[in-house]
């Protein structure tokens, strides 16, 4: 019973919400940098290397065997490198992507925590935060003046 009202206590509080909209958007991020990669990316580095096609490159360690009648007996074995570059390739971007996506956002939330900046609106809790933070320096100040007197 316990770990059904822990359950319940983490779907309210949107942290499962929360969750399930990252995996999703997470999903389709990973579809749109997979089409970036090999549609837009790789097209003009295969011109570049005069029609070099990564996804096919590879190192084979043991060729085929054929028999008679020109079936596979023994499969190829073969190392796929070019493939191996093309999702490092998609690492590299979500990784940029997503260091750029936090790094604008984290600019955002400090600029809405910053209280004396005006064109973002504070939340309501840092605003608070600061007038109790601004009176409780008035205090010290005022009670460092009656000390000296």
């Amino acid at each position: 019973m316990k770990l059904i009202k822990e359950f319940k206590e983490f779907a309210v509080k949107g942290n499962m919400m929360d969750m399930a909209i990252g995996i999703i958007i997470g999903a389709s991020f990973n579809k749109v940098i997979d089409v970036l990669v090999k549609k837009v990316f790789m097209p003009p580095l295969s011109l570049m290397t005069n029609g070099l096609n990564f996804q096919n490159k590879r190192l084979i360690l043991r060729e085929a065997l054929l028999n008679a009648e020109g079936k596979t007996t023994i499969q190829e074995v073969a190392v796929y490198y070019g493939e191996f570059f093309e999702v490092v390739l998609d690492f590299l971007i979500v990784g940029l992507t997503i260091f750029l996506v936090v790094k604008a956002m984290n600019k955002l939330r400090d600029k809405s925590q910053d209280v004396k900046d005006k064109t973002v609106k504070t939340p309501k809790d840092i605003e608070l935060l600061s007038k109790l933070s601004d009176l409780m320096e008035e205090q010290n100040a005022l009670l460092k003046a009656s000390k000296k007197e």
